[in-house]
């Protein structure tokens, strides 16, 4: 596995949540389209990065799985007051994708996680998006894997 095909991966499962909450598509038709069409192609002059299948698969469909506890996750996480809905679509859709990476896929240290969805954030987003990105994931992380912030990490 090439860490610039995970970081594909992860882009590609953003945008397929969005394209997904957009049309009201289900998993399956996403998963079809974005192999078929959309991952390492070029599309209207924007390039779409190679990405790992099996992770992009897992992302997509564990997010999908597990989207009630990401998203009672992602509303504690979040300021009073504004709660997961209220956020724009893309990023919901970040926020879904890294809660999930954080929260059920161990085998990624938490703050490569947060460092990748950051990095996605500002693919969509020149403002504060990144920036709430990594506090909420941050947040969450603190959470479920406390022992993730007092060791050092490594790449994943």
């Amino acid at each position: 596995m090439k860490p610039a095909e995970r970081s594909g991966a992860r882009l590609a499962v953003v945008q397929a949540l969005y394209e997904m909450e957009i049309s009201g598509k289900g998993v399956i038709d996403a998963l079809a389209e974005f192999e078929a069409f959309w991952i390492g192609q070029v599309i209207d002059e924007v390039e779409h990065p190679p990405a790992e299948t099996a992770f992009f698969r897992d992302l997509l469909r564990g997010t999908v799985d597990e989207q009630r506890a990401i998203d009672q996750r992602l509303d504690a996480a979040l300021a009073a007051g504004w709660p997961l809905r209220r956020l724009e679509a893309v990023v919901r859709a970040i926020l879904r994708a890294g809660a999930y990476e954080v929260m059920f896929r161990r085998d990624v240290p938490v703050k490569v996680a947060i460092s990748e969805y950051v990095d996605v954030a500002h693919s969509f987003y020149e403002g504060e998006e990144p920036g709430l990105v990594n506090a909420v994931l941050d947040k969450v992380g603190r959470a479920v894997r406390p022992e993730d912030f007092n060791k050092g990490s490594r790449a994943g």
